[in-house]
């Protein structure tokens, strides 16, 4: 038998309860582990994570499972002695949050099994919600969310919980939900006229215990489908986060909560339009300065120019536009830099007609402004942080062309 005698096997609620210390582990930074012959403290196991609390008074900040040497109960503080008698205190509001999850995941899994025969593959508990990765082909939200409904259906009706200790071979007979992870006697959960599964979780006495069960979101990862979901006190906290959130948006746009989705899509699509019109106008404006600076160039004999300028404010794809429009006249290329957001930004290009690789020209010319760009040879974009030499960089790569 383990050394610890397992509390929560028996009563999920008991939150206080006396044991006798067998033996303590030093560790690092005043921290000790301590094995008792009996506990209530739940150690992190089966994607739950562990109880945490008091012994006597002295912080519990983990629980780990040792197999036959028991449970470990890292505690940080005073550390009893081998042989005294602790009083433990559990940490209720974990504990029941934990519950809520745990007994909330058997629901729902159960329920993507009842529905569409559609196994759990695996279980974590996180900090502010659960996971599931469920073998559930083709999902969409309306499948999911029937999944949903049918396991509050199960909470509201408020079946009894109980646990159930069988033998493999009396397990081997019971319509079980998933095979047991271990052998010999199992422990099972029996969610009354729903779900039967091997589970070594502390669970709620009732399914009216666990709330609700809300899901976050979902998607496909590793050929399953990962469901993001919470219950209990977690559905009641994101409930609260996202109707504050809604409120705010609303507010933004003078509406009702329920209205502000349609008002948003409203302003997305004005967005589109107002931003294709920009873009029309840009290229407009494109085109009157590159005529400006194309007449204000210095132009060689056989007729060919290159045009170098430096701006403020400009991003990459304004100097794209720039670029486009001033190389669509023969033998140019143009070399424009601008400093924007604290970076300094380069667009070289050159018209079919005229020399120079541009790509090659962009990775000399980041390489000073200790950035990083590339193209192809008739035209490259890139930049760097050394805003300073931005003006250095333009003249370096005209005397090289």
């Amino acid at each position: 038998m383990p050394a610890t005698e397992r509390l929560y096997y028996t009563d999920s609620h008991l939150i206080e309860f006396e044991a006798r210390v067998l033996d303590i582990t030093e560790r690092v930074s005043g921290w000790a582990a301590v094995i008792l012959n009996r506990t209530g403290f739940y150690p992190t196991g089966g994607g739950q994570p562990s109880d945490t609390g008091t012994l006597n008074g002295s912080r519990v900040v983990e629980c780990i499972d040792d197999g036959d040497r028991g449970v470990l109960h890292i505690v940080q503080g005073t550390t009893p002695a081998i042989g005294a008698i602790v009083k433990g205190r559990i940490d209720w509001a974990r504990r029941l949050d934990h519950m809520q999850q745990h007994t909330g995941q058997h629901i729902l899994s159960q329920a993507f099994v009842t529905l569409f025969k559609a196994p759990t593959k695996s279980f974590r508990v996180l900090d502010q919600a659960c996971e599931i990765d469920v073998d559930l082909g083709n999902p969409t939200s309306e499948t999911i969310e029937r999944a949903v409904e049918l396991a509050n259906n199960v909470i509201w009706e408020d079946r009894p919980i109980t646990i159930r200790n069988v033998t493999a071979s009396e397990a081997a007979n019971l319509p079980l939900r998933k095979d047991p992870a271990r052998e010999g006697e199992l422990r099972l959960i029996e969610i009354e006229g729903f779900d039967l599964t091997p589970c070594g979780g502390t669970h709620a006495y009732r399914t009216g215990e666990v709330g609700m069960i809300a899901v976050r979101s979902w998607e496909r990862a590793k050929g399953l489908t990962r469901i993001e979901f919470v219950a209990g006190t977690r559905a009641l906290a994101d409930y609260r986060h996202a109707n504050k959130s809604a409120r705010e948006i609303a507010a933004l746009f003078s509406t009702a909560r329920d209205d502000a989705p349609l008002l948003a899509g409203h302003m997305i699509e004005e967005n589109k339009e107002l931003n294709r019109r920009l873009r029309a106008l840009e290229e407009i404006v494109a085109g009157v300065e590159a005529e400006k600076l194309i007449a204000n160039a210095e132009t060689s004999p056989d007729g060919s120019r290159v045009i170098t300028q430096v701006f403020d404010g400009r991003d990459a794809e304004n100097l794209k536009k720039l670029a486009h429009a001033l190389i669509a006249n023969p033998k140019t290329v143009v070399l424009l830099g601008s400093r924007h957001q604290g970076t300094a930004r380069l667009v070289f290009a050159r018209s079919e007609d005229a020399p120079g690789d541009m790509n090659a020209l962009m990775r000399e010319a980041c390489a000073i402004l200790d950035g990083r760009g590339g193209g192809k040879p008739d035209m490259a974009q890139g930049g760097g942080k050394n805003v300073d030499r931005l003006n250095e960089v333009l003249q370096t790569t005209k005397k090289t062309l």
